[in-house]
């Protein structure tokens, strides 16, 4: 699996965050890794930090 596709889980409100849809709300374009959100980005539903985030699993 490409680290593009790799796509990352809140594990408070289960948020899924796609590299290939970025977070437009927070201006993250599409494209971006997981790996190069700034540190101070959060969860766009909950708003729980960028670390509590987990590898998803799941698709």
């Amino acid at each position: 699996m490409g680290s593009i596709t790799k796509k990352y889980i809140c594990k408070a409100c289960d948020h899924v965050y796609d590299p290939a849809v970025g977070d437009p709300d927070s201006n993250i374009p599409p494209g971006t890794l997981f790996k190069d959100i700034p540190e101070d980005w959060v969860c766009p539903v909950c708003g729980i930090l960028k670390k509590d985030f987990v590898l998803y699993m799941g698709e």
